[in-house]
């Protein structure tokens, strides 16, 4: 398989995002690190749009987050669609491709990130289609740790599902920190706990965002609002226990300005350097 491109592990990257072109296009240098766009929103789109995640991906490495594989689906995957995506990653040099550890199809796209029962069989289930769009794709991929509400059959932890697909799909892990800390205070379990368990060799990178509070015992994965005090302090917990990894700062929608997005993106960085050994701490891309 094609080796992964290594990001610095000092890198903090933000979200393309459409309504974000013109401030990415005109950023002045040091605003951030790394881009992640979607390439299921990208595959196939010309005109202004296309150039300009032309112009960005020749400046800036560029990392792919899926949205629609549906990893724990049945419905065989759309190998047409994976030979574009194939081409997308490699069109764009992209360092990382990553997806959720979810499904969002059934007879058709649920448009949401649907949980995976916990058991041996989904586990197995779920490992082998990893492997086959590794095998498509001809790279390893990244996994994604995915928010949820009303949680499916449950024969074991969370944490012991998660390292279980990775250890049987031998993929990556683009660790949620956000996602973590949503599901511990939902499901009542200790995010610190669950980070100490996760195989840190594995962690491509970060996602870092904001979430709604809707009760103390209730939080909602939003990506629409500023990243808590608390979910940063959770990724400065995870530098501790793996050392700095690349981190993703995202938001979808209610966009601020974008001086303040890129003042979270500086935040980040300011975590990473806080873990980093001392020859590193300089170090970006």
């Amino acid at each position: 398989m094609t080796a992964i491109r290594s990001l610095s592990p000092m890198a903090a990257g933000l979200g393309l995002r459409r309504a974000l072109m013109g401030p990415l296009q005109a950023a002045a240098p040091g605003d951030f690190d790394f881009l992640e766009c979607a390439p299921d929103n990208w595959i196939g789109v010309g005109g202004r749009f296309g150039e300009g995640l032309r112009e960005l991906s020749a400046k800036h490495p560029l990392v792919c987050h899926g949205l629609s594989l549906s990893l724990g689906a049945v419905e065989p995957f759309d190998q047409t669609y994976l030979l574009k995506l194939r081409r997308f990653l490699d069109e764009h040099r992209a360092p990382v491709f990553s997806e959720h550890l979810s499904y969002c199809s059934d007879d058709g796209q649920l448009y949401d990130l649907m949980p995976i029962p916990f058991t041996e069989e989904a586990v197995h289930h779920v490992a082998g289609r990893i492997r086959q769009v590794q095998d498509t794709l001809g790279r390893r991929i990244a996994v994604e740790n995915v928010s949820y509400y009303a949680a499916p059959y449950q024969a074991m932890p969370e944490v012991d599902f998660l390292n279980a697909v990775l250890a049987e799909a031998d993929c990556d892990l683009l660790l949620d920190v956000n996602n973590v800390f949503v599901n511990a205070v939902n499901h009542r379990y200790d995010a610190h706990d669950f980070l100490r368990r996760i195989p840190g060799e594995r962690i491509a990178y970060f996602h870092v965002a904001g979430h709604y509070d809707e009760a103390d015992d209730l939080k909602v994965d939003t990506h629409g609002a500023t990243v808590k005090p608390d979910v940063f302090a959770l990724l400065d917990e995870a530098c501790t226990l793996f050392g700095p990894r690349p981190a993703l700062l995202e938001r979808d929608f209610n966009f601020p300005p974008y001086a303040e997005l890129v003042a979270e993106v500086a935040t980040m960085r300011g975590v990473l350097a806080r873990h980093a050994p001392a020859e590193q701490r300089h170090a970006r891309g």
